[in-house]
């Protein structure tokens, strides 16, 4: 049975009494292993995985490609996020002090189930574990440096939510992607609207790399990914798969000027604000 057929299945991970546990959701609580359960509002929640890394797709909705008018593009470009980017359901986004350009960036995150190496289009959907929503959180800042690695941008601490779980027989060919700021939708892009579908980034990546149970693979977001204000409430939801839900703190400053300061260039205001900074408009 492939991973889009078949009931819905949810697994969550939280810490419980100091040690990270697996439950399943039933309505407002989860339920553990050994037959007790909690209440989800006072769960602790930990990453829905545990990978040996986080690739991600860079330009894969149209409607992305077209607020940024670039070209078609014939093929994908790829980046990676380190793993202490990894984040959970209710986790903190931390802005720091002086930076002005934290974005949100609603996607699908697929979660790899078993090693995968030189698999083809037609087995991928064999080799995923599950689909969570998660957040490519990025601080456009640092946009002018990495030379398009997305190290500093997209790779600080926290900058990638995952969750609240990883789930199963949810079609997500037929989703999509809905993000919510303050109760506010910001994002909505149908999965139909990727320029390089789930099948093949994951074929095109393990033609080279072995991917391993549990990798994270990002696959894109929509267009209209806007700064983050601190306090703000920031919330992914995917049809089917649940609502990611975390909130902006503001923390301190590198403590030592070393390396590419934050910047406010023109090109960084156009990828913090999108069409917003043609039109001299942002929040």
């Amino acid at each position: 049975m492939s991973v889009l057929d078949g009931p819905r299945v949810e697994w969550r991970r939280i810490l419980h009494e100091g040690q990270p546990k697996w439950v399943r959701p039933d309505g407002e609580r989860l339920v553990l292993g050994d037959g007790r359960s909690i209440s989800d509002a006072e769960a602790t929640y930990l990453p829905p995985c545990e990978p040996s890394k986080i690739l991600c797709i860079h330009l894969n909705y149209e409607s992305r490609r077209v607020e940024f008018r670039a070209p078609a593009l014939e093929t994908p470009t790829y980046f990676q996020k380190p793993l202490t980017a990894l984040n959970s359901h209710r986790g903190s986004l931390a802005r720091p002090a002086g930076a002005k350009y934290l974005n949100y960036e609603g996607e699908i995150a697929v979660i790899i189930g078993k090693p995968m190496r030189n698999v083809g289009r037609a087995e991928a959907w064999d080799y995923i574990a599950g689909f969570a929503p998660a957040n490519d959180v990025g601080c456009q800042d640092y946009r002018d440096t990495d030379a398009g690695s997305m190290l500093r941008v997209k790779g600080q601490d926290g900058f990638c939510p995952i969750g609240p779980g990883i789930v199963t027989g949810v079609d997500v060919r037929k989703a999509s992607v809905h993000t919510y700021l303050n109760g506010k939708l910001v994002q909505d892009g149908p999965v139909s609207e990727m320029i390089f579908p789930i099948d093949y980034i994951l074929a095109d990546l393990c033609r080279f790399i072995t991917l391993l149970p549990g990798d994270v693979i990002l696959s894109g977001t929509p267009k209209n990914s806007r700064p983050m204000n601190v306090g703000d409430l920031v919330e992914v939801e995917v049809p089917g798969l649940g609502r990611l839900a975390n909130r902006v703190v503001e923390t301190p400053a590198p403590a030592h000027k070393v390396g590419h300061q934050g910047s406010d260039s023109e090109s960084v205001r156009r990828v913090a604000l999108g069409s917003d900074s043609r039109s001299g408009e942002s929040r």
